[in-house]
């Protein structure tokens, strides 16, 4: 028997797995790794989800309402944090988890679930970055206004399969502490807040503002700056404000390759992100040592020291 019903789908997936394989060996990694689904796949069931079957590294999940599907989602990014504390040797790799969700009718068959709120949930999935959860608008519009507030809204992705973009939203963890984001990679948060970041791609040079953003990066044609090169992804990169910076996330196959002034160091980004200051080059899927290498300029800048450019 089958029947519809509504509900929130939310797929989860842990990254880092093959990294912990090569550096703890296959019995250490598989017990990390099966113990850590094991703890997001209670975690979903503490906040009211059903587990519907789990996929390698990750699982999916089905819940009445999206508010428990959120709750469960910030759960699960704390708690892995503990998880992997407790159980990696300071030096091995960081497992970091994606999740995405929609809301929507799905038809339930033995025991499994399909429907357009499937498909949405397990395409949107690709587009997250470490530790990012992201949900659709139909998600957002059930949600509680206190539990929206939460949530920053991305550009209109376009999804595998679907011809129509889909409005994203991500989801704001609550920091008690400086965001980590500002420090990754070595990065020195800039002494004053920047107000805005020159972006130079193929010879065209514009000026985003706060409310600018955010902007992707990438091979389709619906991208703010668009590179017609095969190791570029469709939506590559995105570049926001995040927590007082601007912040460069990494959504592609071949990885972001960051070079900050005349430096020598390369910063490679693999679904992660890092705080862009000062200036530079950011190369789409080949590193820059690479002639010929797809790349976009930056200049993090305060408009008191230069005038806008007009958009």
């Amino acid at each position: 028997m089958s029947q519809t019903v509504t509900c929130t789908v939310l797929f989860a997936d842990l990254r880092g797995s093959t990294s912990l394989y090569e550096s703890l060996g296959n019995a250490e990694a598989a017990t990390v790794v099966t113990h850590s689904v094991a703890v997001v796949a209670r975690i979903m069931e503490g906040q009211g989800g059903r587990v519907i079957k789990t996929l390698g590294d990750g699982l999916m999940a089905m819940f009445p309402h999206p508010a428990g599907a959120v709750r469960a989602a910030e759960e699960v990014h704390e708690s892995l944090e503990r998880v992997m504390g407790s159980a990696r040797p300071s030096r091995s790799p960081v497992m970091r988890v994606q999740i995405a969700m929609a809301h929507g009718e799905v038809i339930e068959v033995a025991g499994d679930c399909f429907g357009d709120a499937v498909n949405v949930a397990a395409r949107l999935l690709d587009h997250a970055g470490d530790n990012e959860t992201l949900i659709t608008s139909q998600t957002l519009a059930v949600l509680a206004p206190d539990v929206r507030e939460r949530f920053r809204r991305l550009e209109r992705l376009h999804l595998r399969g679907r011809v129509e973009p889909v409005e994203v939203w991500r989801f704001e963890a609550r920091r008690s502490g400086p965001d980590p984001m500002s420090t990754m990679f070595g990065d020195t948060a800039p002494a004053t807040v920047p107000e805005g970041i020159r972006l130079v791609c193929e010879g065209v040079s514009r000026i985003h503002t706060v409310r600018n953003l955010p902007v992707i990066i990438g091979r389709s044609h619906e991208a703010a700056y668009c590179l017609d090169d095969s190791r570029v992804s469709r939506v590559h990169a995105r570049i926001e404000w995040h927590s007082g910076n601007f912040q460069l996330t990494d959504l592609s196959s071949n990885g972001t390759y960051v070079r900050f002034g005349r430096q020598s160091e390369v910063v490679t980004l693999r679904r992660g992100a890092c705080t862009l200051h000062g200036r530079g080059i950011i190369c789409l899927g080949v590193s820059p040592n690479i002639i010929n290498a797809p790349t976009v300029s930056f200049e993090v800048l305060r408009f008191d020291d230069t005038d806008p450019l007009p958009l």
